[in-house]
């Protein structure tokens, strides 16, 4: 096990964090590097690196074990076992933002035979934005999607009334033909791999073509789906569909999921920070100076906010309670005004003459106090 990584190194994180710090570390590159959305080369073998780091650190007596003694300390113990004591509806609950877990550690380490017997078709994701509105009171959005379907003329077969394609006989149904020939003089066997000719490759041949999916088995669907959005969604937070992704790559394998990835649409009025709110105010100077009684809106309504005299530019006033609903959690976040100073650029003749006076003010020296 010498060329294993530190768990600690492979999650990013010290060795004396806590174990929230340790399930949100997981959280995140765990979303990254799943298979499901990552496809680069290597992706899998990172996930399941992450995947057994977590499962020994989120453990207090198998990270007490490994704190001591290393990877010695955490010998002998099975993945399966590993996993098993996993809640992943913990970690990726609420939303099914689960990414199919189960199934895939199934895959990795237990390699069910009925699993096996077929392919699952591809995930979809696609972008759902919301208004803030949406966020804080969560609620149903519809989303339209498009996505190719078995073909209902041939059933899938992609023949005209449901006949299947026939087997190529000239390549046996493999798609290829190999051609072989020795050197003597070398004593080598050299073979040479083609696709078949008379299939193209497909190790098929459709005599008779459905004429509705021209042959292929599939035609593009549009469906109209509804999604629940709860309320305080975070950024970027995903919502599974069951069985609306791409359809399987087998005759009996099953369709992939659709993941709307929610994001919050641009609001003039307020950006968004987590479950807090931002919104720039800019005050004329007199304002600042004096105090002032502001007229603020919020996702509420509108109300009345308090300037304290002698307010600075950049200063930031905190309307605790004003912003939107803290993710699976009854608190609420904050709204945050940002204070801007105007200067006037241009003086009406009186203007001038008073801030002319005000200058002369501040700048008399200040009468000490006589004893």
């Amino acid at each position: 096990m010498s060329d294993q990584r530190d768990y600690y190194e492979v999650l990013g994180i010290a060795r004396d964090v806590d174990q929230k710090a340790i399930k949100d570390a997981f959280r995140t590159l765990a979303l990254k590097y799943h298979p499901d959305r990552n496809k680069e080369p290597g992706a899998e073998e990172r996930f399941k690196e992450i995947a057994e780091a977590y499962a020994i650190l989120s453990d207090p007596a198998k990270r007490a074990e490994y704190d001591a003694r290393g990877f010695a300390g955490v010998a002998g113990t099975s993945r399966e076992d590993l996993f098993s004591g996993i809640n992943f509806e913990d970690i990726f609950g609420g939303l099914n933002f689960d990414f199919g877990m189960g199934n895939l550690f199934d895959g990795f380490f237990r390699r069910h035979k009925k699993q096996a017997e077929s392919i699952r078709g591809a995930n979809i994701e696609m972008d759902l934005y919301v208004t803030l509105e949406r966020v804080a009171a969560g609620g149903e959005e519809v989303v339209h999607l498009t996505r190719p379907v078995a073909c209902s003329a041939c059933h899938g077969t992609g023949g005209e009334g449901g006949i299947a394609p026939r087997k190529c006989k000239t390549c046996g149904g493999t798609g290829r033909m190999t051609y072989s020939h020795r050197e003597e003089k070398e004593h080598l066997l050299i073979q040479q791999i083609v696709p078949c000719s008379a299939c193209h490759g497909r190790g098929s041949i459709n005599d008779h073509p459905c004429p509705q999916c021209h042959g292929s088995g599939e035609v593009e669907q549009e469906e109209t789906l509804t999604v629940k959005i709860p309320a305080g969604i975070e950024e970027g937070m995903a919502l599974r569909i069951a069985g609306k992704g791409m359809p399987g790559l087998s005759s009996d394998g099953v369709a992939g999921d659709l993941f709307v990835v929610v994001r919050t649409r641009e609001d003039a009025r307020f950006e968004r920070a987590g479950a807090d709110l931002w919104h720039t105010v800019t005050l004329p100077l007199s304002d600042a100076v004096l105090g002032a009684t502001l007229k603020v809106h919020t996702l509420d309504g509108a109300i009345e906010v308090t300037v304290p005299a002698g307010t600075q530019s950049d200063a930031i006033l905190r309307l605790k309670g004003k912003g939107l609903p803290v993710f699976k959690s009854d608190r609420l976040g904050d709204l945050y005004l940002r204070i801007r100073l105007k200067v006037p650029e241009h003086l009406s003749h009186e203007e001038r003459e008073l801030y002319e006076q005000l200058r002369a003010i501040s700048h008399k020296p200040h009468q000490g106090i006589s004893e």
